[in-house]
């Protein structure tokens, strides 16, 4: 079946599922602590989309051309039997990739049982291998320990190929970029550094806090030298570099310097049922109520359809000191 497409052509091809606002971490560029504390009221478990309602809309939206599945966050490994889930999105025939973005602190006891489940493979978050700088960055005062033994936990699953991102902020990490990319390289995965975003309203982004691409590629390439490699697919999000001596690659996310909006083929559905078409969204709309009212599939389909086709995204192209300062959803609502 032919994917569906927007007012730019693009099809809707990847389909992320955040299954929770909830998160056992507090980073700033994410969930400030000052502001996410103990008495931050997150969704009543009532307004979560169930397992068994979020199954049906991930085959409504295969129907409708998507054929990649993450699951994120928050964090997704916090929503209770969360591999429930995975094993019937594993089922969905159509989904050729299903895949789960996580901070890795609770993956070296769940990595298995996703693996078993049906989950394909896993995007790790890591944004400094320096324990005081990830310490941080976390909010939480968590060690790199816990992350490190879930990379090892899902190369023994097989959830591979194991990512890794890391997102590179001005006077916070960027003394990180090449030991990540060392740390990646020697043990066989793939990193993908992230210009720091202006994704939500309460992070305090400024432009002087990106670090541009170009700079963490020369700072890689001035150690291991790197070649650009062709982007294997439509809507791939990542700038891909292969290191010249043929052993492994790399990647940036440069979101910020070198928009990638007109080849955006990613719908993001929240963890209360609404749809988002960019992650920049300042609103969504919401299909829990029609669907929690009896509509068909076929009712759902229509919604969706709809939304998509008068779909206009592209707020990393235009993006502006007035465009930055309105109100946008948080990214720990509908992923990254």
């Amino acid at each position: 079946m032919n994917a569906t497409r927007d007012t730019y052509d693009r099809p809707l091809r990847d389909l992320r599922i955040s299954v929770t606002d909830r998160c056992n971490f507090r980073c700033p560029y994410c969930m400030p602590a000052e502001i996410f504390g103990e008495r931050y009221e997150f969704l009543p478990k009532i307004e979560l989309l169930t397992f068994e309602e979020i199954e049906r809309l991930a085959r409504i939206f295969v129907g409708l051309g998507v054929r990649k599945i993450r699951i994120t966050g928050g964090e997704p490994l916090v929503r209770n039997g969360i591999e429930v889930l995975v094993a019937s999105l594993a089922k969905i025939k159509g989904v050729d990739d299903l895949t789960m973005t996580t901070n890795g602190y609770l993956l070296p006891a769940k990595a298995q049982i996703l693996k078993d489940a049906g989950l394909d493979r896993v995007t790790i978050s890591l944004d400094s291998l320096d324990d005081e700088v990830f310490r941080s960055m976390n909010g939480r005062g968590f060690s790199t320990d816990k992350v490190l033994q879930g990379i090892e936990a899902a190369v023994s699953a097989n959830l591979s190929p194991i990512k890794i991102n890391a997102v590179i902020q001005r006077g916070v990490n960027e003394a990180s970029i090449v030991d990540l990319a060392k740390y990646a390289r020697d043990h066989g995965h793939i990193i993908r550094f992230i210009e720091y975003m202006d994704v939500g309203n309460r992070n305090g982004w400024e432009m002087d806090q990106v670090v541009p691409a170009s700079e963490i590629v020369s700072k890689i390439n001035d150690q291991l030298p790197l070649e650009p490699v062709v982007s294997s697919y439509r809507g791939e999000v990542a700038e891909r570099y292969r290191y010249v001596d043929g052993v492994g690659e790399m990647g940036v996310i440069a979101s910020v310097t070198r928009p990638f909006c007109g080849d955006c083929t990613r719908l993001r559905l929240s963890p209360e049922g609404s749809i988002y078409t960019c992650l920049f969204g300042g609103s969504g709309t919401d299909i829990r109520g029609p669907m929690r009212d009896g509509v068909t599939d076929h009712e759902l389909e229509s919604l969706i359809t709809g939304v998509w086709h008068i779909r206009k995204d592209r707020y990393s192209e235009i993006r502006t000191s007035m465009t930055v300062s309105r109100e946008k959803v948080e990214m720990y609502h509908i992923g990254g």
